[in-house]
């Protein structure tokens, strides 16, 4: 079974200015084990995140420094002024004109992670981006949206935009203490399960138009995906990317459109 072609395109990608900017810690809260949400302050009024996947770079201070050194953009090209900084991706999960809040997933070892734990309130860090969104279509016939602890914000944040009409078959690899309400309008059949490519094997194709959403460990990943294409899902209607991988920091990686 193949998905019904449409001639609507699945997404459109968004540009957004280059911007850089120091944000101060407000508050920290303990939302699972496995997780701490941050809520950061600062000016925000241009901020701009129109996808429910983006992206930001979270920048910590360099050494002997408490707030961190901005890049800024020399050719088109981002560059710091001095030692680059420790960044790292995360997800914006909601914002005002002032505030910013950003899950961490504890389950993460590293500086970023570290700093979300131990900062003093009123820490300064950096945020550059997020440079571009990937807007999904919000009238699909039905929708797959499958991962791990470290995409949990993104689909959060999908399933408090998608519409009411919206068909969304949702698995997620999460350790059991960190699985939480999921508030949407949409359609929404949640499961939590064990493991991700055992899970996209049992599931059936649904008829009609639909996109493939996933995030997670790499090799899950790039499994994921080819299970999906054997089930006749479109590849011009997938959206999967390794949000890290065993062994290596700071990994991301889009793999929705490698065959």
């Amino acid at each position: 079974m193949t998905n019904e072609v449409t001639s609507a395109p699945a997404f459109e990608r968004v540009r957004h200015p280059f911007k850089a900017r120091h944000l101060q810690l407000l508050s920290r809260e303990q939302i699972s084990p496995g997780f701490l949400r941050l809520t950061l302050v600062g000016e925000l009024r241009d901020f701009a995140s129109a996808g429910f996947d983006d992206h930001f770079k979270l920048i910590l201070p360099q050494s002997g420094l408490d707030k961190p050194l901005l890049p800024q953009l020399v050719d088109g090209k981002p560059m710091v002024d001095g030692p680059r900084p420790t960044m790292r991706d995360y997800t914006p999960l909601r914002w005002t004109t002032n505030t910013l809040t950003v899950d961490f997933a504890l389950h993460d070892h590293g500086p970023a992670t570290e700093w979300a734990r131990t900062a003093a309130m009123g820490s300064w860090v950096g945020a550059a981006g997020p440079r571009g969104s990937l807007v999904i279509r919000k009238d699909f016939d039905w929708y797959w949206m499958l991962a791990d602890a470290s995409g949990l914000p993104a689909v959060e944040r999908a399933l408090a935009e998608l519409p009411a009409s919206a068909q969304v078959t949702v698995r997620l690899a999460v350790p059991e203490a960190d699985r939480r309400a999921l508030p949407s309008q949409a359609q929404v059949d949640l499961q939590w399960v064990d493991a991700l490519t055992d899970t996209a094997e049992a599931l059936a194709l649904p008829e009609g138009s639909g996109f493939v959403w996933a995030a997670g460990e790499h090799s899950d990943m790039a499994a994921l995906r080819k299970i999906a294409l054997a089930k006749g899902a479109s590849p011009k209607r997938m959206r999967i990317a390794a949000y890290w991988k065993h062994g290596e920091a700071a990994h991301h990686a889009e793999l929705a459109d490698q065959e």
